[in-house]
């Protein structure tokens, strides 16, 4: 007989990030399923699912409320870096664990939280090694206001001085805002290379509808010759973007083939979180922490994904780092490198081998 093992999912079925928050609840679900129909798994997962609406005050009371009336330690969940801080102290105090599927600004690592999708070495740095010489390294940066833009824009800031580059801009707009006007008069002033964007859900999609429409009028702004490029955008919100993304860059550890097994990297990323749970609480089911962190010391895991790696010092994945372009709804591949290990903290970044001893062109 399985043994029972509850587990917690806490992710938004509303707000501004849906999409995204959709397609990791579904990666997550689709991976419980399979492994309870897996007659060979000797566990079976039950789901103890907490809604918090888009509400970053609710994801700590809610984690708290699956610690506290179900025999769940593990919790998959949380979109922003806003709610995976929030839930951080609860988890420290339950002595629980939380699967974070989403790529995320780095400069984090806490026992109690495994980063399953890319830190800022396996997304941003290789993004912006590939823009600077083909496009030119001066940059404007947008983002939501809040954890993501800001510290992906401070790194960002860092890369561009490395690549030889300027800053020309930057400018955040809060959660949720589509109002997207004042920074599209910016960048036709300062007119830069690329545009980072940081932004999230429908402010990002607003973005890029009315930057489609800047295009049409002034061809310095198509995406051939000043792409948006995006650490966060994947074929998940590609409906909701339509044509208006056609062109334009991302970098994920996932872009969906044709036919694909999974619809994005959010949805791969939290199927995987899954399976290496699965994994090491079918010979342990009561692993906590410390168990966790052993065994991520002594194996690698098997997952729909390939062969993973998590790193027992700062429970980040190894990851592929792949550079897509949107094409007609989907991502055709630019670039590809498998297994990059993670360095979260940048501590082994090198400019001169990312960007190359000489000052990289900069397009006026």
């Amino acid at each position: 007989m399985k043994r029972r093992i509850e587990i917690g999912i806490l992710y938004s079925r509303s707000g501004s990030y849906q999409l995204v928050s959709d397609a990791c609840r579904l990666g997550a679900m689709r991976a419980i399923a399979d492994i309870n129909a897996d007659r060979a798994q000797g566990i079976e997962l039950v789901p103890v699912e907490r809604d918090p609406q888009s509400n970053a005050d609710r994801y700590a009371t809610l984690c708290e409320d699956i610690f506290r009336t179900s025999s769940a330690r593990h919790v998959i969940g949380c979109i922003t870096s806003w709610s995976r801080k929030e839930t951080i102290p609860v988890l420290e105090k339950a002595g629980g664990m939380l699967w974070y599927a989403c790529p995320y600004e780095g400069f984090e690592a806490n026992e109690h939280v495994v980063y399953m999708h890319a830190c800022p070495n396996q997304h941003l740095v290789p993004l912006m090694a590939h823009v600077a010489p083909h496009f030119g390294a001066n940059g404007f940066l947008l983002g939501s206001n809040y954890i993501w833009g800001w510290e992906t824009n401070r790194v960002a800031r860092d890369l561009i001085a490395d690549a030889g580059g300027k800053v020309l801009g930057e400018r955040y707009l809060r959660i949720g805002e589509t109002d997207v006007s004042r920074l599209i008069d910016e960048i036709r002033v300062t007119r830069p290379n690329f545009i980072l964007n940081n932004l999230i859900g429908t402010s990002s999609y607003a973005f890029l509808a009315a930057y489609r429409d800047l295009g049409r009028e002034d061809a310095a702004f198509k995406p051939d010759t000043c792409p948006v490029i995006s650490c966060n955008l994947t074929e998940g919100e590609l409906p909701a973007i339509g044509e208006t993304g056609n062109g334009h860059l991302s970098a994920g550890p996932y872009f969906a083939p044709r036919p694909a097994a999974f619809a994005s990297s959010f949805e791969a990323s939290a199927y995987a979180s899954v399976q290496v749970m699965a994994d090491v609480l079918s010979g342990d089911p009561d692993a906590g922490p410390a168990a966790f962190s052993k065994a991520f010391a002594e194996r690698r895991f098997s997952t729909r994904l390939g062969p993973i790696a998590i790193d027992p010092h700062t429970q980040h994945a190894t990851l592929p780092v792949i550079i897509g372009r949107i094409a007609d709804g989907f991502f055709e591949v630019v670039s590809r490198e498998e297994e990059v290990a993670p360095d979260p903290y940048l501590s082994r970044y090198d400019p001169a081998k990312v960007f190359g001893r000489r000052r990289l062109r900069v397009v006026s």
